[in-house]
């Protein structure tokens, strides 16, 4: 696709202005539709992650921003440092499993605060596969939260 191209040369000079040594590749994943931008931050890696992943969902937004300046059009961006989207992937399915796990056995709804959305995304795909686990998000912004509990 030819906005891999334009995705490719702003990530390049956005890297370049955060002054690292980071490299990017950028691919387009037709089943989420979405661009993919691989970035090996070598040394910098934690650099570019940030606490709780929050620089990497700040590239992620500002190269969303600056394709949509170039092409007019909004298109999904994901940024990936390091493999970090991987382990997040799996540290939230164990999560959700567990809390799944723990509301069962306690009948007792299972609240778990702090999450992104797409932390919360995730976590409801993986629980709606089980029949006996409900899973909603409460909440407004910053106070929002998901609630994990056993199916009447």
């Amino acid at each position: 696709m030819k906005n891999e191209k334009i995705l490719k040369e702003l990530t390049d000079e956005l890297l370049k202005l955060m002054a690292t040594h980071a490299s990017a590749e950028v691919s387009y994943d037709k089943s989420n539709e979405s661009y993919v931008v691989n970035i090996d931050g070598k040394d910098e890696t934690g650099l570019l992650i940030g606490k709780k992943g929050e620089t990497l969902l700040s590239l992620q937004t500002i190269l969303g921003i600056l394709l949509k300046g170039k092409t007019g059009e909004w298109e999904r961006v994901t940024v990936n440092v390091g493999d970090y989207l991987e382990k997040e992937e799996e540290y939230l399915k164990n999560l959700a499993v567990n809390t799944a796990s723990r509301a069962k056995e306690t009948k007792e709804p299972q609240s778990l605060y702090n999450l992104k959305p797409f932390q919360r995304r995730i976590i409801h795909m993986v629980l709606s596969e089980d029949k006996e686990i409900v899973t909603e998000s409460v909440g407004e912004g910053e106070e929002r939260y998901l609630v994990v509990k056993a199916s009447k």
